[in-house]
C-alpha cells in the first residue's frame, strides 16, 4: 500500500511533538550541562524536521498519484498470509507470554513466521531455537530485562 508522504510526515511530526512535550518535564541534573531530556529532545526535533520535509514532498507530489494506492502484494494470498501471521504473532505474544513464558512463545512465533515465509520445517525449527536462545541471552543475561518464564519457572536460571 502506498500512502502519500504527507500523511507519514504528519505522523512523524506528531510523534516528535509528543516526545518534546514529554521530555519538557524531565528534571535537570545539578552541575551537569546536559540533562536526561537532551537526547530524546534531539531525536524529537529530528522527527519533526524529517516529518516537515515529508509533508512538503508529499504536498508537492500530490498531483502525481493517489493519496492511497494498493500495491500488488496485497492481492497475493502468500503475502497477506505472512502479514496476518506477523500481526497474529504479536497479539499471541502479548496475550500468552506471561503464561507460556518467553522461550515457548518466541519459539512458536518464529516457527510460524518462518513457515509463513515458506521456510522448510527443519530450518524453521533450527533457526527458531537459535534465535530464541540468542535473544533470551542478550536481553535476560546481558541487558537484564526480566523476560517471563511462564510454565518453565521451575527451571529458571
Amino acid at each position: 500500500m502506498k500512502i502519500n508522504d504527507a500523511f507519514w510526515g504528519f505522523v512523524l511530526m506528531a510523534l516528535g511533538a509528543a516526545v518534546l512535550w514529554a521530555v519538557r518535564a524531565y528534571p535537570n541534573i545539578p552541575g551537569q550541562p546536559v540533562g536526561p531530556a537532551l537526547f530524546p529532545g534531539l531525536i524529537a526535533v529530528g522527527l519533526c524536521v524529517g516529518g516537515a520535509l515529508l509533508v512538503w514532498q508529499g504536498w508537492r507530489d500530490r498531483a502525481n498519484g493517489a493519496w492511497l494506492e494498493w500495491e500488488d502484494w496485497v492481492r497475493s494470498p502468500r503475502h497477506t498470509q505472512a502479514l496476518v501471521a506477523l500481526l497474529g504473532s504479536v497479539v499471541f505474544y502479548i496475550l500468552l507470554s506471561d503464561e507460556l513464558g518467553f522461550f515457548i512463545t518466541a519459539f512458536l512465533m518464529l516457527v510460524t513466521l518462518f513457515r509463513s515465509l515458506q521456510v522448510a520445517w527443519g530450518r524453521s525449527v533450527f533457526w527458531a531455537v537459535v534465535a530464541t536462545v540468542v535473544v533470551h541471552f542478550a536481553f535476560y543475561k546481558l541487558l537484564r530485562v526480566p523476560l517471563p518464564w511462564g510454565i518453565l519457572t521451575p527451571i529458571a536460571w
